[in-house]
């Protein structure tokens, strides 16, 4: 029997198991690993670390609502019918009957001017007219003697029992009694004429109201001296507040959107979210320009039965070139056009995990909110894009297919 030595050796770390199967090798695995965590902390950092240029994915719901393209402009309010009541005669103001915001119907009186002087002057063209007609009288009385004088001349003459001279001396008189009694008329007319200027001026002593409406201002006090010699003074205001207009300020480039007839919405100071609603009436033809900028004045009616609205109020208008009511709207920065200036639009955004494309059909759009007709269903969650990824675009309407990022 020979003695062998049997040495032991431990058998080097194979690719294999004992049962036959492959081994990854230990170094192998460890870089695998490594290169996972590196990938996950380089994602930690450009998606959640903070102060990075990676924004985090930003959402909205599509949700209902109103979607309005509108122009917007200021404004205040004015009376639709109103008038402003002046002195047409000299002299102190006497009474004034009423007071600011009063209510008055057509035909009461409203104030008084001191008639004395006035008055005074009618009495006496009417004493004058009166002495005339007396003149008159006599001289009527005067022509018909001396027609028939000159009557019996004529018959004289005839027979020669008069001479010529004496016939033709009364015919003179008979013509000159005539002229005499027309001459009277006239003076009596004109007398009649500045007479009833005369009392109409003293009617003008005492101001009635000239409609149905409101005292919104009174410019003069009792006791003033009022001379309209130089200019006529404005006593009051009166209006109907029961109809009031918008006198609205409309920038050059705004004014191709308005159309007569549109549908104008406008609120005022305090009033909440209460709106006011109208259609445009008229457009100014001649601009006022401020600091260089033009604007037109547009004018649209309001119906104010309750009185809430009052003069000089000031109005934020919106004047409604398109609109759409209770629909599906969502933000415009989650629309991005496929093609710039062309009507086939796409989606061309970044992608997140379950995220895909769709085609969507938009109606009404604002700059910051779009009409959905078609493409979305009410609590759809769509992906807003990073502020440096939005793209700036202009009002626009019209139906188009546009792209949409879905979460």
């Amino acid at each position: 029997m020979n003695n062998t030595t049997a040495t032991r050796v431990r058998p080097a770390e194979s690719d294999t198991t004992p049962a036959g199967k492959p081994v990854r090798p230990r170094w192998l695995t460890i870089a695998i690993a490594a290169a996972v965590l590196g990938v996950a902390a380089v994602a930690y950092w450009q998606f959640a670390s903070p102060g990075t240029s990676a924004a985090p994915v930003q959402t909205a719901t599509v949700q209902r609502g109103d979607v309005l393209e509108t122009v917007s402009a200021l404004g205040n309010l004015q009376p639709r019918e109103y008038v402003d009541l002046g002195a047409q005669v000299s002299g102190q103001l006497k009474t004034i009957h009423v007071e600011i915001g009063q209510e008055v119907k057509k035909g009461d009186l409203l104030a008084e001017i001191d008639p004395v002087v006035l008055n005074a002057k009618v009495e006496a063209g009417r004493a004058s007219l009166a002495s005339q007609k007396a003149q008159l009288l006599d001289k009527e009385a005067q022509r018909d003697l001396a027609g028939q004088t000159l009557e019996r001349q004529r018959k004289l003459v005839a027979t020669r029992s008069v001479s010529e001279t004496t016939f033709e001396s009364a015919e003179a008189a008979a013509r000159s009694a005539e002229a005499q009694v027309e001459m009277l008329k006239a003076q009596i007319a004109q007398t009649q004429s500045t007479l009833k200027g005369d009392e109409a001026t003293l009617g003008y002593t005492k101001i009635y109201a000239p409609m149905n409406g409101t005292v919104v201002s009174i410019d003069v006090r009792e006791g003033q001296t009022l001379n309209t010699n130089q200019s006529a003074p404005i006593m009051m205001r009166v209006a109907d507040l029961s109809k009031m207009t918008v006198w609205t300020q409309v920038a050059e480039a705004d004014v191709p959107k308005l159309k007569l007839g549109m549908k104008a919405e406008f609120t005022t100071l305090g009033s909440g979210n209460r709106r006011w609603e109208g259609t445009l009436r008229q457009v100014l033809p001649t601009p006022e320009v401020v600091n260089n900028v033009v604007l037109y004045t547009a004018l649209f009616d309001v119906d104010n039965a309750s009185g809430e609205l009052m003069t000089q109020m000031s109005a934020q208008v919106f004047f409604v070139v398109a609109e759409a009511r209770d629909v599906l709207t969502v933000p415009v920065a989650a629309l991005q056009e496929s093609r710039p200036g062309s009507e086939d639009y796409s989606a061309d955004v970044k992608t997140a995990f379950g995220t895909e494309e769709r085609k969507v059909e938009i109606g009404v759009r604002t700059r910051v909110l779009a009409e959905v007709k078609s493409g979305l269903e009410e609590g759809d969650v769509v992906v807003l894009p990073a502020a440096s990824e939005s793209s700036a675009g202009g009002t626009r309407r019209g139906q188009r297919s546009m792209g949409l990022r879905l979460r």
